[in-house]
């Protein structure tokens, strides 16, 4: 590309981060690093009222936490700031009179109650009442279009309240192109006078997100499809300034798992996964809301799984690394259709990042999550993790395929019972512990051949030792191999516990 790449993603900061917002954050750090660009963090809070305290501090944590960190933004000043839309109040001013003076905006005084009372009128003549070209000069709209000069200075002197709207075109195609979606044309008479300043001194979204992009240079606006109707005011807005407007490129919804509509909070609570990044506490309710981190899946296995939502790279391959993600990513392989939203799947790639993790690290992980480890030696557990991690997706599960490791079972399974003690098993366990007796080298390998001639040499069925055995040193049919749990637990401690089998037999 031409031109030096500059994207940015806007969050309000409302409360806490969606996934769908992480996804949008995400295709726009993608295609930037693609580019070699810049990742512009810009928080879109003109609304105070709507502020909550913690969110935007809650964002820059998410990015960082999924390793995405933006170029500039808050604290990270590159000369294009502030980047808080709060922060810029007295830029919007100047532009919103600049549309007047240009003759594309104009001041509306109309009460909130007067346009209601419109859209009632309206209603009960089976109409939708648009505020536009074929009544914005009739004399029912109160506005500097058709009231005289000095009436609209008059108001303005006093005042009055006003907001400044934008004067659509009447009987106009209006040609706009989307990175994903083609070329999309608009019939200009369908589009109403959005507002774009009020007259406490506000932009709305419409009028500070054009502003500020064109400001800070954006090249590529990348967002939610849920923004494709603004799609149209924006770019005449762009005209309007005589601006070149950016790319525009709208990512499809982020669908429920079953039924239709796209993907809300409502859905995690109902189906049991979070739908935040982090973990995120109500300020005002202390309402705590599920975080994929506090879940205990790893942030890779996230953005490896929102990337497949809504683009795919062309190929068979699925697991990516993000540094892969960037290289193969092109917004031109985003998909217009919605990405339905598979909890299983996401599952499904932190297993696969799990068994990438460092055992060490995740040792240190299992020892914090599970105080019975607190006296246990790290390395042993380590050791213990990389013989299980590959039967585990989360941190957490590793106590159930593991405790074996570090407790002696204290019950066994009824099922694996019957079908492991049988007549002969409490000889076969005495001889088996005349074999293990005088084994001073214990280890795998040494197991292995003292263990396997014993019952080979004897004739005796592998299951007839080896289902017993087993059993008496997990509690249960499972876990990894026998040789190898009994190198870990020890000499001591594997006789003692068939013995507690002989015992009970």
């Amino acid at each position: 590309m031409s031109k030096n790449v500059r994207v940015r993603f806007a969050p309000s900061p409302t409360g806490p981060l969606h996934i769908g917002g992480v996804r949008t954050a995400l295709f726009n750090y993608l295609f930037a690093k693609k580019h070699n660009g810049t990742f512009i963090l810009r928080i879109e809070d003109p609304d105070q009222n709507r502020y909550v305290e913690g969110a935007e501090q809650y964002i820059i944590n998410a990015l960082n936490w999924c390793n995405m960190p933006y170029d500039e933004g808050p604290g990270k000043e590159a000369g294009f700031g502030p980047y808080r839309q709060s922060e810029r109040k007295e830029i919007y001013a100047q532009y919103a009179e600049e549309l007047i003076a240009s003759g594309n905006a104009y001041y509306a005084f109309d009460t909130s109650e007067a346009l209601e009372e419109e859209r009632k009128n309206h209603e009960e003549k089976g109409k939708t009442f648009i505020y536009n070209w074929h009544n914005r000069e009739k004399g029912r709209l109160v506005n500097s279009l058709a009231l005289p000069k000095e009436e609209v200075l008059r108001r303005l002197e006093n005042g009055d309240d006003y907001v400044i709207r934008f004067k659509s075109p009447q009987d106009e195609t209006l040609n706009l192109t989307d990175i994903i979606r083609g070329d999309i044309k608009i019939d200009t008479n369908i589009l109403d006078d959005k507002v774009l300043f009020k007259s406490d001194g506000m932009p709305t979204y419409h009028l500070a997100n054009i502003v500020d992009d064109h400001l800070m240079e954006i090249t590529h606006v990348i967002r939610g499809e849920e923004w494709l109707p603004s799609l149209a005011l924006h770019q005449q807005l762009y005209t309007a300034f005589g601006w070149e407007a950016p790319e525009f490129a709208h990512l499809p919804l982020i669908l429920k798992p079953t039924g239709k509509g796209k993907l809300s909070k409502r859905d995690g609570d109902k189906l049991g996964f979070p739908v935040f990044p982090l973990e995120w506490k109500d300020p005002q309710t202390e309402e705590i809301s599920r975080g994929y981190k506090e879940g205990g899946y790893f942030p890779e296995a996230m953005i490896n799984f929102l990337a497949f939502l809504g683009w795919n790279p062309g190929t068979e391959q699925e697991i990516f690394s993000l540094n892969e993600l960037v290289n193969a990513f092109e917004l031109e392989r985003v998909h217009k259709a919605g990405a339905r939203f598979d909890p299983e799947k996401i599952k499904w790639f932190n297993h696969h990042y799990m068994q990438e993790q460092d055992n060490v690290q995740l040792a240190e992980s299992f020892k914090q999550l599970k105080s019975e480890l607190s006296t246990i030696d790290l390395e042993y557990i380590a050791m213990v993790v990389a013989l299980v991690k590959e039967r585990a997706t989360f941190v957490n599960d590793l106590w159930e395929l593991s405790h074996y490791f570090f407790q002696a079972p204290e019950s066994y399974d009824e099922k694996a019972s019957k079908k492991a003690f049988k007549e002969g098993t409490k000889d076969l366990m005495l001889q088996l512990i005349s074999i293990l007796q005088p084994i001073e080298d214990f280890t795998v390998e040494n197991l292995q051949t003292q263990i396997k001639g014993w019952i080979t040499s004897n004739n005796i069925g592998f299951g007839q030792v080896m289902m017993p055995l087993r059993l008496s040193l997990v509690g249960a049919l499972q876990g990894p191999d026998v040789f190898d749990i009994m190198f870990m637990i020890g000499k001591t401690e594997t006789m003692k516990r068939i013995e507690k089998t002989i015992n009970i037999l």
